[in-house]
């Protein structure tokens, strides 16, 4: 085994709060009670979730992994980056998820009815593994906008849900990625529950780098487990 120092604790400061009184639903599901700490037997979890043979060849392809009969509607885009500890090392062999809305802004779940179309070509879920770099690479299409009830005319960014795994199943780590320059995230009270020298963490860069010529708008987004830069976590304690 590798003898490295101690982890820094987390920077608690950088993560949203469990109840957050604009962001309504956290305050039916944010725990009012003190957490109760698991003892050391929960590493008897520590077993493989998911193997390399899980990872099928298009399941980092959202514009093809449920494709039908076509391809599916709307703005190809790359979305690319590095899992990285907080000595900016690379995690290697994370496995990362991912979930959105289609182009119309819609999930195919049964609980979503918004009164926007759904896409027979595209299912809005995915996962790899990171690379020896660390690097994570999916394709797909840029997510819409949806209007959610939260509060009078609320609407939800466009944004793609992250989900990581770690040595065992009870390390996940859930987050959201938005997109540069999007006028909602000032009024989404998800994004602004997220403390202030912490949010640009959430969103990504648009960069010529990972964009491919007639093809496909690339974005990198970067998450970092722990340290100065850690990215914030949902319902990280």
């Amino acid at each position: 085994m590798c003898d490295l120092p101690p982890l820094s604790p987390r920077d608690w400061s950088s993560h949203p709060p469990y109840v957050y009184p604009d962001y309504k639903s956290t305050a039916l599901r944010g725990p009012t009670r003190p957490l109760i700490p698991l003892r050391e037997n929960l590493r008897q979890l520590r077993a493989p979730v998911y193997g390399h043979d899980a990872i099928g060849p298009l399941d980092h392809d959202l514009t093809r992994n449920a494709a039908k009969n076509g391809e599916p509607l709307g703005e190809r885009i790359i979305v690319t980056g590095r899992v990285l500890d907080e000595r900016g090392r690379p995690v290697r062999g994370a496995l990362v998820e991912v979930w959105q809305a289609n182009a119309a802004g819609r999930y195919i779940h049964k609980v979503d009815q918004h009164d926007a179309p759904l896409d027979p070509n595209f299912l809005g879920a995915g996962r790899c593994l990171t690379d020896d770099e660390g690097r994570y690479r999916f394709l797909t299409i840029k997510p819409g906008a949806y209007p959610w009830g939260n509060h009078p005319n609320a609407w939800r960014p466009n944004h793609i849900h992250f989900s990581l795994f770690g040595e065992y199943f009870a390390s996940r780590l859930v987050t959201q990625m938005y997109f540069p320059g999007d006028p909602l995230l000032a009024h989404d009270p998800i994004f602004q529950g997220t403390p202030a020298g912490a949010r640009d963490r959430l969103i990504s860069r648009f960069t010529l780098d990972v964009t491919e010529p007639g093809f496909a708008l690339g974005y990198e987004f970067d998450i970092v487990l722990r340290g100065p830069n850690e990215t914030p976590m949902e319902a990280p304690r």
